[in-house]
Formats: structure tokens, C-alpha cells, sequence
């Protein structure tokens, strides 16, 4: 390998150290900076929807959001640039979630009002997490993501019975309150009002007016209590087997093929086997 070849893979695997990971000195700054210019950029776009304060300050809006974008731009370029695989890191959630939130304000000379999709880059938010996981007992947000992953099956298998039973409750509240005139006109608004009561959410734009269906009203009501709890000791139990487990709280990223999640003290990726940054 010649020195400017070495050179060359040297700054490129510094840039990678700093803008993927968190265990530095240097990429902790530069994902809290990243996470207050996101914040800053929200902030402007939404005192930008408020016409008496766009009227006023109209033009340092725009030049405030067009020098975050420029600098979203180069960052976005830079990730590029220090990864082996550019591929692996612009068609992952967190490339595709920078690559939207990036664009808007460009789009904006052809489309006008698109500028506003640059509130997308709340999502850009959830590097927080890398951050986090530089101390231990914070670590647990990464534990919550696999809890979550582990106990879909039954989530989704207790969302199917919740569907069912609104359907029954829908169709049970039709029959009762159908010829009352209180709304029950059809049974798909009837499931409606049973998946809003059941849920303890209550518009109030559907009410049973008869004593029967006032009563089951008031046992879905209940009922609703106890439905919101099952999806919580689902994940509630998962999280605590997670836990035993313990947490990783390394944050390097591969930089050959952007995988993370890394086990404390690794050295190698677990997927490719590429030689991480010391």
C-alpha cells in the first residue's frame, strides 16, 4: 500500500470514527451537534407556519433553513464518502430517513409548500439513542427495541383478537341501538364507536341512548381498562428477560458494512468480519 493510499484510508476511517460512533470524544460532539441543529431546524420550519412571525422574519427563516440544509447535505456526503459500502448506509432506515429530511428544501424550487416536509427530520432524532448508550443504565433504550421485536408476535396476535371483538361489540350495539336514532346507523359505524370506546378514547359524536345500550357501553368502557394494560405486560415481561441479559453499550459501526450493535470489547464485525476502529 502506497502512503498516499494509507493516507488516504487513514482520514477516511477517522471521519468514519467521528460521524457513526459514539465511544469518542470527538463523535459524541458531533452527534449532540447534529441532534441541536435537527432540533433548531424543526423549531424554525414551525415559526415559519406562523404567518405573523414568517411575515416579520421571513428572510432569516429562509437563509436559517438553507444553512442547515447545506450542512445536512455535506453530512449526508460525508457518511458516503467514509463508508466501503456506500449502498449499505444510503438504503438503511437511518440513510433513507437523512436522505428525505435532506431533500424538501431542494424540492421547494419546483414544488412550492414542500419546504415543509423538512419536519421529517424529527425522526433524524432518534440518533439519541447512540448517544445514550455511552452510559450504561441509559443503555436500556436498545433492551426496549429488542423487548419490542421479541413480543411482536403476541402484540400482533392481541391486536387481531381486539379487532375481532370490536367487530362483535360493533355489531352487538347495532342490533340494540340501530332503530334509537343515536348514530348506530350501519354496523362499520357501529365497530367504529366500539374501537373508540374501546380504546378510552370517546369523541362523543356516537352515544347509545337506550338503558341496554347504555349499559354494555359502560362494561366496554371497563373492559377497555384492562386491554390497554395486556400490551404493556407483554413487552413489560420481555424488557425484564432482555435485562437479564444485559446491554451492550458499544456503538461502533462497521466500516465496511455500517451493521451496529457490536458486543462490548468486539473487534471484529460480527457480520463481515471487518477490523472495527480501535
Amino acid at each position: 500500500m502506497s502512503q498516499k493510499e494509507a493516507s488516504q484510508k487513514n482520514w477516511k476511517s477517522r471521519l468514519h470514527e467521528i460521524i457513526y460512533e459514539a465511544d469518542t470524544y470527538a463523535g459524541k460532539l458531533f452527534d449532540i451537534i447534529l441532534l441541536f441543529l435537527i432540533i433548531v431546524s424543526i423549531v424554525l420550519v414551525m415559526l415559519e407556519s406562523v404567518e405573523r412571525i414568517d411575515t416579520k422574519y421571513h428572510d432569516f427563516l429562509n437563509i436559517s433553513e438553507w444553512v442547515i440544509t447545506i450542512l445536512f447535505t455535506l453530512e449526508y456526503f460525508a457518511r458516503i464518502i467514509s463508508i466501503k459500502k456506500p449502498s449499505k448506509y444510503i438504503f438503511s432506515f437511518y440513510g433513507i430517513i437523512d436522505f428525505l429530511s435532506t431533500i424538501p428544501k431542494y424540492l421547494a424550487f419546483f414544488f412550492a409548500g414542500t419546504h415543509v416536509l423538512v419536519a421529517i427530520r424529527a425522526l433524524r432524532l432518534l440518533r439519541i439513542f447512540r448517544i445514550l448508550k455511552l452510559v450504561p443504565f441509559l443503555g436500556a433504550s436498545d433492551g426496549l427495541m429488542k423487548a419490542l421485536k421479541a413480543s411482536r408476535a403476541k402484540i400482533l396476535v392481541f391486536l387481531f383478537v381486539v379487532v375481532i371483538l370490536c367487530i362483535i361489540l360493533g355489531t352487538i350495539m347495532y342490533l340494540v341501538e340501530g332503530n334509537s336514532n343515536s348514530g348506530f346507523s350501519n354496523i362499520p359505524r357501529s365497530v367504529y364507536w366500539a374501537i373508540v370506546t374501546l380504546t378510552t378514547v370517546g369523541y362523543g359524536d356516537i352515544s347509545p341512548i337506550t338503558g341496554l345500550g347504555q349499559f354494555i357501553a359502560a362494561l366496554i368502557m371497563i373492559l377497555g381498562y384492562g386491554i390497554i394494560a395486556i400490551p404493556t405486560g407483554i413487552v413489560s415481561a420481555e424488557y425484564m428477560s432482555q435485562g437479564k441479559k444485559g446491554i451492550n453499550t458499544n456503538t461502533q459501526s462497521c466500516p465496511s458494512c455500517a451493521v451496529e450493535n457490536h458486543t462490548d470489547n468486539a473487534e471484529y464485525c460480527y457480520k463481515c468480519a471487518t477490523l472495527l476502529n480501535p
